[in-house]
């Protein structure tokens, strides 16, 4: 009942405007009260400049105050912890997650990564599948990260909304969601999607095309529709979600992201929008790739961000 109580007061606009599918599901973060830290004597990584040996960083308010090789004064209420022997490096972002989307510990009853009934699913979230309380999200808080984009599976032509999250202790994903962070739309091309749907179609790599573009072209009409109305204010179209995501995408509103082998199939799947924000590409050179296959998709971050990384088989556990 919250959930849906939700999306209804999210859908409060002015007659005449499309619906105001940003303010769904709003972030309801706090950042958890901690008292100053100090760490004297560690090796610090700052990922902006040279490696600090026997160096000191403190922390306040959930960001870093000072670091440097002298002395760094703490504050008289702050945690101070020796780091002889130790590093310190910033928190690590991930970029392409399925924590708490295939929770563990891998059972049929945690797969909730893959709405895999139709090759075109952008009406899901993969907010909606989360769970906040997923075994493995104290092991990579453990190992450094701090920040994760949750994506749907790449079962799909279309898999849905992806969700950033900063992993803290929570009860909601709602309570987890950074701030201001934009949606990402997961895509997918050649190998997975044609192994998901190999009988019932799209089953080849022009037909992961053709779905591509009939989708986005689907989206256009659904926005003309709504810019009519808005102008007009008559005829008002009915809600489709599946379109008012990928027309969102269309208005750069929302980020691609999409999961391909092949260098030549994300150019494809790229041409099917015309709107989109710009992709990075890690393509091989000639006679220079230590795989079979050449990665390549577009990265949901924000926006003049590059960060990424490619993962084999994230389709499913």
């Amino acid at each position: 009942m919250a959930v849906l109580a939700s999306a209804c007061a999210g859908h409060g606009t002015a007659p005449g405007a499309p619906p105001a599918a940003p303010v769904q599901y709003p972030s309801t973060y706090v950042r958890p009260p901690a008292p100053p830290v100090l760490i004297r004597n560690a090796t610090i990584l700052t990922a902006a400049g040279p490696e600090l040996q026997h160096a000191s960083i403190l922390f306040a308010e959930g960001k870093v105050v000072s670091v440097g090789s002298d002395s760094v004064a703490a504050p008289a209420d702050a945690v101070v912890l020796d780091g002889t022997g130790r590093f310190v490096t910033p928190g690590l972002i991930d970029p392409h997650s399925h924590l708490g989307v295939y929770s563990a510990p891998g059972t049929e009853s945690q797969s909730d990564g893959n709405e895999a009934t139709n090759p075109v699913t952008a009406q899901v979230w993969a907010e909606h599948s989360f769970w906040p309380q997923d075994p493995q999200i104290p092991l990579a808080i453990a190992g450094g990260v701090t920040v994760i984009q949750v994506l749907p599976g790449s079962a799909n032509l279309i898999g849905g909304r992806s969700v950033t999250l900063r992993l803290i202790p929570a009860r909601t994903v709602q309570e987890m969601k950074l701030p201001g962070a934009p949606y990402g739309l997961k895509m997918a091309c050649g190998e997975n999607p044609k192994s998901v749907y190999e009988e019932e179609g799209p089953s080849t790599r022009m037909g992961n095309v053709a779905g591509y573009r009939q989708a986005f072209a689907d989206a256009q009409e659904y926005a003309r529709k709504w810019k009519e109305f808005e102008e007009k204010g008559k005829d008002e179209p009915k809600r489709d979600l599946k379109l008012e995501t990928l027309a969102d995408v269309l208005a750069g509103k929302i980020l691609v992201q999409n999961h391909c082998y092949r260098a030549d199939a994300s150019r494809r799947a790229r041409s099917s929008w015309s709107s989109a924000p710009t992709c990075r590409e890690d393509m091989p050179t000639a006679g220079g790739s230590s795989t079979a296959t050449a990665r390549s998709r577009c990265i949901t971050t924000a926006p003049g961000t590059t960060a990424g990384r490619s993962r084999r088989r994230d389709f499913g556990p």
